[in-house]
């Protein structure tokens, strides 16, 4: 009986024993193929979780005979909504003026983000031309294209916006002729303007004791 008893647990011990050799082997093969994968792998899979979720929902919506972008909008929340928002201004902030190329590059960003393609047009182009639509340094196509009188006027009033855009920035000020003039040049006019924003307030008693000759 003892004997028994003793086989009993060298078996249970060896199962247990091979259980465990079984799951090392199974982790090993798992952590293998984790690292055989490309390192955005987890960023793409959640990816495609969340579209074929979507595409779900947008049936879902389409069965019940409901717009899918007003069903998602219902169900964001307010938080949500801001820091989506917050981000988005993250995503493209308004660095300023830096220098000229960097403001004549944000420029042509902003004017190509505005282009709505003609794609009627392009496919008429395409049957026309066919691969010489696509030109090469040995092509012969500069120079040939015509454009049409549409793509004309719209390039015309685009530049007519430009420049109404561009007048209302760079308007002179009007000059108040019965202003003091307490500058010496336009540079230490500008000065003074600043300096009476900022601190006009605090400086005003000064100034009329000094115009009134009672400071002391």
């Amino acid at each position: 009986q003892k004997r028994q008893e003793r086989l009993r647990r060298f078996r249970e011990l060896h199962m247990k024993r091979y259980e465990a050799c079984k799951l090392n082997s199974q982790e090993v093969v798992e952590e293998d193929k984790r690292l055989k994968l490309p390192p955005n792998w987890e960023a793409k899979k959640a990816r495609l979780e969340w579209e074929l979720k979507v595409q779900e929902k947008k049936k879902e919506c389409a069965a019940r005979g409901e717009d899918y972008e007003r069903v998602k909008l219902l169900e964001i929340s307010a938080e949500d909504a801001e820091r989506w928002e917050r981000k988005k201004k993250k995503k493209n902030p308004d660095l300023g003026f830096s220098d000229y190329a960097a403001a004549q590059l944000r420029q042509y960003q902003r004017l190509t983000r505005q282009i709505k393609p003609d794609l009627e047009q392009y496919e008429k182009l395409k049957e026309q031309y066919g691969e010489a639509l696509y030109p090469t340094s040995d092509s012969l196509l500069h120079g040939t294209h015509v454009p049409s009188k549409e793509g004309v006027d719209r390039m015309v009033a685009d530049l007519e916006k430009q420049i109404e855009k561009r007048e209302k920035y760079s308007r002179r000020r009007p000059y108040n002729d019965d202003a003091d003039i307490d500058y010496i040049n336009e540079r230490n006019a500008k000065f003074n303007q600043k300096a009476e924003r900022f601190y006009g307030k605090y400086t005003a008693e000064i100034k009329q004791n000094l115009e009134r000759g009672t400071a002391v």
